[in-house]
């Protein structure tokens, strides 16, 4: 069930209307987690005990390790266990073929011919991200950062909650599950704000980043025949594609849950108008980010022990950061590409500013930001090829001159894609891009019925079909 196709927006009103009929608190908990086991099983009814083993087994810890806090050898052997048993269950369904695989030709390399077998597993969908926050969970337990939840229904809507449940944010304990524990009562405000950010994601969606994939496909199916001029677009297309994409799912889901009054942190911000590699990722995929600051880097010491531990601390963060991606190689490299990247910040102690105000990005700041842009391209570049060998190809031969030239015919994922970023920057300082409250040139509100009127057209007429999301994969 996509968040870009007319089932989800049917269910979606359909749960709306049937949420808010429930008074209780408990009775609304009932009805989440009802609705996001069926909004599960309509990818793959099979997956559902996954969700239910993760859920159970850290809420069981949770609650085993608060009566075991005056046995520390005990408590912390049922800490580690459900930490095990979520990193199995990820590392099975995940990494397995790819494991094999890499010691199969580790061997190969000396000589040494091993025929292991593989398994065709089917990735479950959202697993990365549900299982990072029951481990979030769980080690704030432990280091008794935030108290266990006692009842198994609050902390299973914790979990499962439908518009997170995909592809994240990774919420934090201390953020998301107190909202399920107090009660909630319908907000229009709230409601129409979450309308807003949907429009808007799916926009991002629909409009830029499946139209960009047209152009991104063709190219990169067969690179070897476009001129470098062309590989070069096709790059930029896919770096807008992939923001749209991801930023444009988050919306849907932050907005999809305003619906029931519940607020989840926002995952983006204009990330491409940062002017060092360390403020974008301040700024890309802030919930994940925070999750391996909080629960990596700050544990391995972050800053506070020198440069060279500094350093040590940031490729480790990058080469996992890699690895949660995906298993595959040009996710590792990728990885560690922004760890090298990060280098000249640490060595030479260079502190970088946030540029959210909004007159704070000088003449001076602009070739900094485009420098960040073009590196930040050439990252995704290898993040997109389906292995190393095509990643180096198509580099090499988009800074090489004489290849055939094809015409190319994205000119909707261009222009679509400049409306957008001129708007998230004119935008930049408001909590949401919809947000017109102080705009004097859109203070009718039939201005702004204009405004939401034409996206809907434009998704009528401008829309590239019902493509999956990229970090579905993830």
């Amino acid at each position: 069930m996509l968040f870009n196709s007319p089932e989800y927006f049917l269910f979606l009103f359909l749960i709306f209307l049937i949420y808010w009929m429930f008074r209780k608190q408990s009775m609304q908990n009932v009805f989440i987690v009802a609705a996001s086991y069926f909004f599960y099983a309509c990818w793959d009814w099979r997956f559902l005990s996954l969700i239910f083993i993760t859920t159970l087994s850290t809420w069981g810890s949770g609650c085993l390790m608060e009566r075991l806090k005056a046995h520390n050898r005990k408590r912390s052997a049922v800490f580690y266990s459900n930490i095990a048993l979520n990193l199995v269950l990820l590392g099975v369904f995940k990494y397995f073929n790819f494991f094999v695989h890499s010691f199969s030709a580790l061997l190969a390399s000396f000589g040494i011919n091993a025929d292991y077998p593989t398994i065709n597993i089917i990735l479950p969908v959202g697993i990365s991200f549900y299982t990072f926050q029951a481990i979030g969970y769980s080690i704030d337990i432990y280091t008794r950062r935030t108290s266990p939840c006692h009842s198994l229904l609050i902390f299973a809507a914790y979990i499962c909650f439908f518009p997170q449940l995909v592809a994240g944010p990774i919420e934090p304990a201390s953020h998301l599950l107190p909202q399920f524990q107090r009660p909630r009562q319908f907000s229009y405000k709230e409601a129409a704000i979450g309308c807003r950010l949907i429009l808007w994601g799916l926009f991002k969606k629909m409009i830029i980043a499946d139209n960009c994939a047209v152009t991104v496909d063709m190219v990169w199916n067969d690179y070897t025949h476009f001129s470098s001029v062309m590989l070069a677009i096709a790059s930029v297309l896919f770096t807008i594609q992939i923001y749209c994409d991801f930023s444009g799912y988050s919306d849907i889901a932050i907005g999809s849950a305003k619906l029931f009054g519940i607020e989840l942190i926002q995952n983006f911000k204009t990330p491409y108008f940062s002017t060092s590699i360390p403020e974008f990722w301040r700024r890309w995929h802030i919930s994940l980010m925070n999750w391996f600051r909080t629960y990596i880097y700050i544990p391995l010491g972050g800053s506070r022990h020198g440069k060279y531990a500094t350093i040590r601390n940031v490729f480790i963060v990058f080469l996992i950061s890699g690895l949660w991606h995906g298993a595959n190689y040009t996710f590792i490299v990728w990885g560690l590409y922004h760890a090298l990247l990060s280098l000249p910040y640490i060595m030479i102690g260079i502190k970088t500013k946030r540029t959210t105000g909004l007159l704070s990005v000088s003449l001076r700041q602009l070739p900094a930001m485009l420098l960040t842009f073009l590196l930040v391209n050439m990252g995704w570049i290898i993040f997109r090829a389906p292995d190393l060998h095509s990643a180096a190809g198509y580099l090499t031969h988009m800074f090489s001159v004489g290849i055939t030239f094809v015409d190319f015919s994205g000119i909707t994922a261009i222009v679509m894609s400049a409306v957008c970023m001129i708007v998230e920057w004119a935008q930049r300082n408001h909590p949401y891009t919809l947000d017109f409250s102080d705009s004097r040139l859109l203070s009718s509100p039939w201005l702004r019925a204009v405004v939401y009127y034409s996206i809907i057209l434009a998704l009528l007429e401008l829309s590239a079909g019902q493509e999956s999301f990229i970090y579905f994969q993830f």
